[in-house]
């Protein structure tokens, strides 16, 4: 079977496609320089994976043009969503029809001067500097001999943990969002005690625990399952609790609208207890509500509070 033609892309290439986009975006929306000031910046939500090297490039050129924009892990009221490229235009419809204007760092007015397979310039330099090197610099850094009979593999075994651990990175939460038209059920949708396991992003630790997770539906449901794969792909990354509970009601949100959204996480943190203050028996709890869920007077909070404590 033949390889792929491929073209290979340059820094100054992608460099030139993220200042066309970054401009494009200023005059569509007639922003001068100066009305995005530290308060107020544009947020960019970068599509795992190639989304987020070209959302991280579009800040650098950004700030180079004079304007503030960041990179934001919820897609829920981001300005832009961008990804690599282009190819079937399916999940660039999804989005745009979903949540905010799409951008892409390789137009597609654009993407017929590059023959075959596109290969970007970060994706050449995770080929050529691999991951196994670094766990290697890593076990000689605590003291061990990388080379030595017990660790020779380890560098491979590594990667391919962490290749299981930080999965998420590779699922778009969206895509799995698939939902149905259901105009007559409008009462309290509760998933509860779904085990999670994720990785504190101040330490690379572990923590792990249950999460409960409810929506009550505004003409849209969708499949139970998906709201623990939702939970699943979120916490297969580098994360802190807080912000996992939010990226979950933020998904509920932004793809079913309902008239409120409530994520509960209680977790146990490694970083509490093998190291540091080491508590072993402490819990975090953190809650994430949206909607109804927040006004106390609807008593969808104590409702989903009480199916929670049973």
């Amino acid at each position: 079977m033949n390889e792929p033609k491929k073209s290979y892309l340059s820094w100054n290439d992608v460099k030139n496609e993220a200042s066309y986009s970054v401009l494009e975006f200023v005059s569509s929306h007639r922003f001068a320089a100066n009305s995005t000031p530290a308060s107020t910046p544009i947020k960019i939500y970068g599509i795992p994976r190639g989304g987020i090297f070209a959302g991280q490039l579009l800040c650098q050129t950004a700030a180079e043009f004079g304007y503030h924009w960041v990179m934001v892990e919820d897609v829920a009221n981001c300005n832009i969503i961008v990804d690599d490229l282009i190819d079937t235009g399916k999940t660039r419809d999804f989005y745009s029809n979903c949540l905010a204007p799409f951008f892409t760092l390789i137009h597609p007015s654009r993407k017929n001067e590059f023959d075959g397979w596109i290969v970007f310039p970060w994706e050449r330099m995770q080929n050529e500097f691999g991951p196994e090197e670094n766990v290697r610099r890593v076990l000689e850094f605590i003291g061990e001999d990388p080379n030595r009979e017990g660790l020779r593999d380890t560098p491979s075994r590594v990667v391919r943990t962490y290749d299981e651990l930080f999965g998420g990175y590779k699922q778009d939460p969206l895509e799995l969002m698939t939902f149905f038209e259901d105009e007559s059920y409008r009462d309290m949708v509760v998933l509860t005690d779904i085990e999670f396991y994720s990785t504190c992003e101040h330490h690379m630790l572990p923590f792990f625990g249950r999460a409960h997770i409810a929506y009550i539906p505004n003409g849209k449901v969708v499949g139970i399952s998906k709201l623990a794969r939702l939970l699943e792909v979120y916490s297969r990354r580098l994360q802190i609790q807080e912000r996992l509970c939010e990226q979950v009601t933020g998904a509920l949100e932004g793809v079913l609208q309902p008239m409120g959204s409530a994520c509960v996480l209680e977790a146990q943190h490694f970083c509490m207890t093998s190291r540091g203050v080491q508590k072993q028996n402490s819990r975090m709890i953190t809650s994430s509500l949206t909607g109804v869920f927040l006004d106390q007077s609807k008593g969808a909070r104590s409702e989903f509070m009480s199916m929670i404590r049973k």
